[in-house]
């Protein structure tokens, strides 16, 4: 092997969830590098062996091997096999252009689709879609299998290799195959800039400051921090912050936005490495700058609400006794670190487990809400297909999602069941002439692509979740 390329550098660790890594700075870069690098000195004897094996494969193929190899080729699958090797979604290799993905996701400033994913068993899995892409626009959900890109099969691929199919200028359009609840179907996205602002903020309810986080970037803290101060000069009374469909990101921000909530001292977080040793991370100036929030709160999160986010509904709810309203977390409880070779690949390594003040590792369980809220049933229905054009004597399960949207409107009171009868056809007509479109009494691409945003929006008007938060905040 290339000794120069066997030596890294260590930069940061990592709170782990989405599309591509997000570095974690400040004191968490320092608590887990010490103890993870005693742990490989202790190891190296025991890995000599191992080594020499795997120096002798290289040197049998370079040698032996009836053409000629990359030497680079052939190290960087050694390398991506023994990751592998892990069992472990959030290990990974990236090459070069790869590792440059790292940083546009750090800034929050590239172009795709707009969805935040891993890798589950053979395919890609959507955690969830951003608030304002084309992603979200689309309806795409979190638990969304990515089967294919232009009709190109993900089976077996890395995360990376994935995105770089999603990715590309925008305005140019990417066709992926959707498999969800054991049906699939193909969606046509527009490629756009993902916003970088995390923060939107609202009052709501005359005197209750509403502020969604949508991921937490680089700029995270100092948004919220800003949304905060802003909503307090119009005088309101108490917060909702909704993480819901919050992937996470960097730590350090998790950290500075959770200590803002919790007095100085009370604990935030625990980081725990193999060897049982705990790192505690507890509210104080170095990370709010002593800026504090002493008004009522109360956190939204769904299964979409992973990682960093996880971090900080978990603190503000065992610190700060903040209910949680909505669904139980993704459940995403482990820390990675970041080694940069020379030649700019980078590698992560799944190195630590991360607790919550009360020392509860949620990984593959999530955070349980303190109260359980949700959106109603018809905000979860599949995607129709929209190349198609449905019409009386059809039947399709396309059909059946088709009859539950103009039911939840209000135009369809008959039977669903998937048949495209005299009942749909009358819905389908009322519905084109409310809403001015040609009435055919067929659902064409044009009408479907209505319907579906007049749910949406209804959707949004029955935010259970929401309602409960201002009910509780209310008292």
């Amino acid at each position: 092997m290339n000794k120069k390329q066997s030596k890294t550098v260590k930069r940061s660790t990592l709170v782990w969830s989405i599309l591509v890594a997000l570095v974690v700075g400040g004191a968490l870069a320092y608590g887990v590098a010490y103890f993870q690098t005693r742990t490989l000195v202790s190891q190296a004897q025991t890995t000599t062996a191992s080594m020499q094996k795997i120096q002798a494969v290289y040197e049998t193929i370079e040698g032996n091997y009836y053409k000629s190899v990359s030497a680079k080729k052939v190290t960087n699958g050694a390398i991506k096999g023994m990751i592998s090797s892990l069992d472990d979604p959030f290990s990974e290799y990236m090459d070069k252009t790869e590792a440059s993905s790292l940083n546009d996701q750090i800034s929050s400033s590239f172009s795709g689709i707009g969805a935040e994913v891993q890798k589950s068993d053979q395919y890609i899995k959507i955690i969830s879609p951003i608030k304002g892409t084309p992603a979200k626009k689309v309806g795409l959900q979190p638990g969304d299998l990515i089967t294919a890109v232009n009709g190109k099969s993900l089976a077996g691929k890395s995360v990376t290799d994935a995105v770089k199919l999603m990715r590309g200028k925008i305005g140019t359009k990417v066709t992926l195959t959707i498999k969800r609840a054991g049906k699939s179907f193909k969606q046509t996205l527009t490629r756009a800039k993902i916003p970088v602002s995390t923060v939107n903020s609202k009052v709501i309810n005359k005197k209750i400051g509403y502020i969604q986080i949508t991921s937490v970037s680089e700029r995270t803290a100092a948004e919220l921090k800003k949304a905060l101060k802003r909503l307090d000069k119009k005088g309101v009374t108490s917060y909702v912050l909704d993480v819901r469909d919050n992937p996470g990101g960097l730590m350090d921000q998790a950290l500075k936005m959770s200590s803002m909530f919790l007095k100085n001292g009370k604990i935030i977080m625990r980081v725990q490495t193999k060897n049982g040793q705990q790192q505690v991370y507890k509210a104080g100036k170095k990370y709010d700058g002593g800026y504090k929030v002493t008004k009522p709160v109360a956190v939204l999160m769904n299964g979409g609400s992973a990682s960093a986010a996880e971090i900080f509904a978990g603190a503000l709810h065992q610190s700060a006794d903040a209910p949680l309203i909505g669904t139980q977390s993704y459940g995403k409880g482990t820390v990675q670190t970041v080694s940069d070779f020379k030649d700019k690949s980078e590698m992560k390594i799944t190195i630590a487990k991360w607790l919550t003040p009360n020392g509860d590792w949620i990984n593959k369980k999530g955070l349980t809400p303190t109260y359980k809220a949700d959106y109603p049933k018809y905000a979860y229905l599949q995607l129709i297909n929209t190349k198609k054009t449905y019409k009386n004597g059809d039947v399709s399960s396309e059909i059946k999602t088709l009859q539950k949207e103009l039911k939840a409107l209000g135009y369809f009171n008959g039977k669903v069941n998937g048949y495209f009868g005299s009942s749909t056809e009358n819905a389908v007509q009322a519905y084109q002439k409310k809403e001015n479109l040609k009435v055919t009494g067929k659902a064409n691409e044009k009408t479907v692509l209505s319907i579906e945003t007049k749910v949406q929006s209804k959707v949004a008007k029955n935010d259970n979740a929401l309602k409960k938060a201002e009910s509780i905040l209310d008292k």
